[in-house]
C-alpha cells in the first residue's frame, strides 16, 4: 500500500488549465505568453501545461526557486530557449553547461573586477553624454531604438576598443533579425524548420554570418597584434585557466564575445526605455530624481565614484526593472527527477519560472502594480534577490556574470540623461509588452525629449 501511495505521488501533474486538441497549450502560450503565464500563477505555486510534446511546470514560489537555481542546481540543465540558442551563441558562458562551464566562468570573472568596470564606466559615461547632447528640445524620437543605439555602441568600445562605427547599421540589423527570428526557432519542432532555406530561419543565418564575420575579424586584427585594448575582448584572449594553464580557441573567444554583446546590447537597452516609460508616468518620482542628481552632481557629468551617492538613481533602476525585467522568464530542462512540493518532475520535464510574475505577486510586494522606487529604501536589492521574490539577473550558479557591469551602465545612463532632458510619452504611442529573448515594447516607445532648464 505504501508502494502504490508513493507511485501515485509521483506520477500525479500539478494543477492545469484546460488544454486545445491541437498542441496542448502551445497556441494559447504564443498568443498572450506573459497573460498565459500570469494565469496559470492563479492555479497555485506549481501548474502544468504542454508546449506541444514538451510537459511544463511553472513554479511560482520562492523558495522552490532558490532550491532549483541554488541547491539543486545540478539536478538541472539550461531551458530549451537557451539550448536553442547555441545556433547562434555557440557554447558560450549563456548556454555552457556543467565543468565547462565553470572553466569559462572561472576564466572570465577578471573581466568583471571592479577595477575593470571602473574603466568600462567612462566608455558609458561619454556615449551617454554624446546621446543627450545630439538631442534637441522639442523633438519627438523612438526611446527604444535610440537606447538600443545607445547600449550598442557601448558594448562596442568595451567589448572591442571600437565603436564598430562603420558597422553599427549592418550589426543593429543584424541583431534586430536574430532575435526576431529567435522567437520562431524556440518554438516545439523548429529544429526541423530551421533547415529551410528561407523564412525565418534563412534571415537568421543570414544575421549569424554578418556578425561571425565582424567579430572573427576583430579577433584576428588582434591576434596579428597582440595588443591589450584593456577592454572585454583583450581579457578573453589573454585569459587562461588556473588549473591547466590552457586559454581559448577563437571559436571560444567568439562565443563568448558574441554572448556578450548580445546581453550587454539587449538586456540594458529593454530596461533603460522602460525607466523612461515609468518616469514618464510618475512625475513625483521623477522630480525626486532630479533633486538627487542635481545635488549629487551640481551639473557635471557623472562618474563611477558617484554609484554610492546615487542611491534613488539605483533604486529607479530597481523599480523598473521589477515591472519590467529583461529576462521575463528562466527555464531549466530536468536532467535529475526533483519534487516541486508534492509533485514530482520527471527528466525532461521544462521547468519555467517568471521575474515578471513573481516580482508582481501581491503575496511579496505592496501595491505590486505601482512604481514606488522607495520600496528600496527598506528593502535593499540584495535582500529582494537572497528571498528570490527579485532575480532580474537569474540566481544561483548561472545568475549573470555581467551583473556589476549591468548596474552600472543603467545608473549612469540614467544619470547622464536624466540630468538634461525630461522624457514625455507620446500621446499616440500605445503601450504594449513583446515577450521575446528580452522584454521589448511591442509598438516602440515614442517620446518627446524636453529640456530641464
Amino acid at each position: 500500500m505504501a508502494a502504490a501511495a508513493t507511485d501515485k505521488i509521483v506520477t500525479s501533474l500539478p494543477p492545469s488549465a484546460p488544454a486545445g486538441v491541437f498542441g496542448g497549450h502551445l497556441p494559447q502560450f504564443i498568443r498572450d505568453r506573459i497573460g498565459f503565464l500570469t494565469r496559470q500563477a492563479l492555479l497555485g505555486d506549481v501548474s502544468y501545461y504542454k508546449l506541444g510534446p514538451q510537459p511544463v511546470f511553472f513554479v511560482n514560489d520562492p523558495d522552490m526557486i532558490r532550491d532549483m537555481f541554488v541547491v539543486h542546481a545540478d539536478k538541472f540543465i539550461k531551458g530549451r530557449a537557451l539550448q536553442r540558442s547555441k545556433i547562434l551563441l555557440g557554447n558560450g558562458l549563456l548556454t555552457n553547461e556543467g565543468a565547462s562551464h565553470l572553466r569559462q566562468r572561472r576564466m572570465i570573472q577578471p573581466a568583471f573586477h571592479r577595477t575593470r568596470i571602473a574603466e568600462y564606466a567612462r566608455s558609458m559615461v561619454e556615449c551617454g553624454e554624446k546621446m543627450a547632447a545630439a538631442w534637441t528640445d522639442g523633438e519627438t524620437l523612438d526611446i527604444d531604438k535610440e537606447m538600443m543605439h545607445l547600449t550598442l555602441q557601448i558594448v562596442g568600445r568595451t567589448l572591442f576598443s571600437s565603436e564598430v562605427s562603420g558597422e553599427v547599421d549592418s550589426v543593429s540589423r543584424a541583431m534586430k533579425t536574430m532575435v526576431e527570428s529567435f522567437n520562431f526557432l524556440v518554438l516545439p519542432y523548429s529544429q526541423w524548420l530551421q533547415k529551410l532555406p528561407f523564412g525565418p530561419s534563412g534571415r537568421f543565418r543570414e544575421a549569424r554570418s554578418t556578425l561571425d564575420g565582424i567579430i572573427y575579424g576583430i579577433i584576428n586584427e588582434r591576434r596579428r597584434s597582440g595588443e591589450d585594448n584593456g577592454d572585454l575582448l583583450s581579457m578573453l584572449l589573454l585569459a587562461q585557466d588556473e588549473d591547466d594553464g590552457g586559454t581559448m580557441t577563437d571559436e571560444q573567444v567568439r562565443d563568448e564575445a558574441l554572448t556578450l554583446f548580445l546581453a550587454g546590447h539587449e538586456t540594458t537597452a529593454n530596461a533603460m526605455t522602460w525607466t523612461w516609460y515609468v518616469l514618464s508616468q510618475n512625475p513625483e518620482a521623477e522630480a525626486k530624481l532630479h533633486e538627487e542628481l542635481d545635488r549629487v552632481l551640481g551639473g557635471r557629468e557623472p562618474a563611477f565614484d558617484d554609484l554610492p551617492n546615487l542611491k534613488f538613481t539605483e533604486a529607479v533602476m530597481a523599480e523598473s526593472m521589477r515591472l519590467y525585467p529583461p529576462a521575463w522568464a528562466i527555464g531549466r530542462n530536468v536532467v535529475e527527477e526533483h519534487e516541486f512540493g508534492k509533485f514530482t518532475a520527471k527528466p525532461g520535464t521544462l521547468i519555467l519560472t517568471s521575474p515578471f510574475v513573481m516580482q508582481r505577486d501581491a503575496r511579496f510586494w505592496d501595491d505590486p502594480l505601482e512604481f514606488r522606487p522607495e520600496r528600496w529604501e527598506t528593502l535593499s536589492v540584495k535582500e529582494a534577490t537572497a528571498k528570490f521574490i527579485y532575480f532580474p539577473f537569474g540566481g544561483g550558479v548561472r545568475r549573470c556574470i555581467g551583473e556589476s557591469f549591468a548596474w552600472t551602465e543603467g545608473i549612469l545612463l540614467i544619470a547622464a540623461i536624466a540630468r538634461k532632458w525630461r522624457l514625455r510619452l507620446d500621446p499616440s504611442q500605445k503601450i504594449g509588452l513583446n515577450p521575446q529573448i528580452t522584454l521589448r515594447p511591442k509598438f516602440g516607445m515614442k517620446m518627446k525629449i524636453e529640456t530641464r532648464n
